[in-house]
């Protein structure tokens, strides 16, 4: 009788977290979902007359005004973490936007989001090569297994299959998704303060990157009337005005906020997996609603970029180890700056990282933006 009560009482806690997992399960996919519907709504718009760089400041300026109030409620990050916030902004916002838009303009959506996926494997290689600390024979796997994958995406072998230029905006996207996840770390060497609230980085940094794409893209010049007529989707039409609210307020606002909530009832191990889907949604969207097709070695290649990508994110040292680091799976990973669960929000155009390397606000689960960010970047 005292074991079945002992078996009673070591069961309960599990059957007590199950509904908080399947809420995070629920959560992350959904925000994968949306954000991977980023890229193939934008892409009419940007077809239809918009410049990229207008896209992407619609996209930031929006979520940012519909965000303003989360902004207030934690306006006390402007006075603790300025640095962060600008660094979100500038990177893993503006940056991370500006280039996965520019790039698919001229690449298949799927592909830009696929090489946008490369950023743990340059993270390990700027750990390697930059700061020159030894990595795990696992992650140094994983880099090769998502260059090869790279390799068949672009067909490589004849001569790249895509224009070369959008490419290298889509390897940009990648490097500043970095970018942010190593100033993010350095900012946070030494600091014993509890990490910030992503959805405060969240708010402040569309905000910032809103800001800075005010400049670059002067919506004062853009052609509004684009958002009064119908864009072109493979065969049908879809006003532009829908297309401009879903970027805003399903694959911005929606998926950063049901990422962040996600991480908090996910493992990292979970969370990078669910993450991974952003890609493959965005690639089966594309391939429906934009008919942008991918050959099966580019299919292959994908895979393979997503497999070295979670094995690259399992590995990836985000802060000082004063031991050898990217052990693989042993041992305690330390929380990147700018989280405070067990991975990032979200990618990647956000990307989601810390919040994307989103985007990928980005994380042990998402790099993406995610177009995610903390990402995305996502994307």
């Amino acid at each position: 009788m005292s074991s079945g009560r002992h078996d009673v009482r070591m069961h309960a806690p599990d059957r007590a977290a199950a509904p908080v997992r399947r809420l995070g399960l629920t959560l992350a996919l959904v925000s994968a979902l949306a954000f991977g519907g980023s890229g193939v709504m934008a892409k009419p718009l940007i077809e239809a007359g918009l410049a990229p760089l207008q896209v992407a400041w619609l996209r930031a300026a929006g979520a940012a005004l519909v965000l303003l109030p989360l902004a207030w409620r934690h306006r006390r990050l402007v006075r603790e973490r300025p640095a962060l916030l600008l660094g979100f902004g500038m990177l893993g916002v503006a940056g991370v936007q500006a280039c996965y838009f520019a790039a698919i303009a001229r690449i298949p959506v799927g592909v830009a989001l696929l090489i946008e996926y490369l950023a743990p494997a340059l993270v390990l290689g700027w750990v390697r090569f930059v700061q020159r600390r030894p990595v795990s024979r696992e992650a140094a796997v994983g880099v090769v297994i998502a260059v090869a994958g790279l390799a068949c995406v672009v067909e490589l072998w004849a001569g790249l299959g895509f224009d070369a230029l959008g490419v290298a905006l889509a390897l940009a996207a990648a490097c500043c998704q970095v970018g942010y996840l190593v100033l993010s770390d350095h900012g946070s060497a030494g600091d014993h303060r509890p990490p910030p609230e992503p959805a405060g980085v969240i708010a402040y940094g569309l905000l910032v990157g809103a800001l800075l794409l005010t400049v670059l893209a002067r919506p004062w010049d853009m052609e509004w009337a684009v958002l009064g007529r119908y864009a072109a989707m493979d065969g049908f039409e879809v006003p532009g005005y829908v297309l401009a609210a879903w970027t805003v307020l399903v694959a911005t606002v929606l998926a950063y906020l049901t990422g962040v909530l996600s991480i908090r009832r996910l493992s990292p191990q979970v969370a990078g997996v669910v993450a991974c889907l952003e890609a493959v949604v965005a690639t089966v969207l594309a391939w429906f609603l934009l008919g942008e097709r991918l050959g099966a070695i580019q299919v292959l290649g994908g895979a393979l970029v997503l497999t070295g990508a979670l094995i690259a994110q399992r590995t990836t040292p985000l802060q000082a180890a004063a031991e050898p680091v990217a052990r693989g799976g042993g041992g305690r990973r330390p929380k990147p700056a700018g989280r405070s669960g067990p991975a990032e929000p979200p990618g990647r155009g956000g990307p989601r990282a810390p919040l994307d390397a989103a985007g990928r606000a980005g994380s042990a689960g998402r790099t993406g933006p995610t177009d995610s960010p903390p990402g995305s970047g996502g994307s």
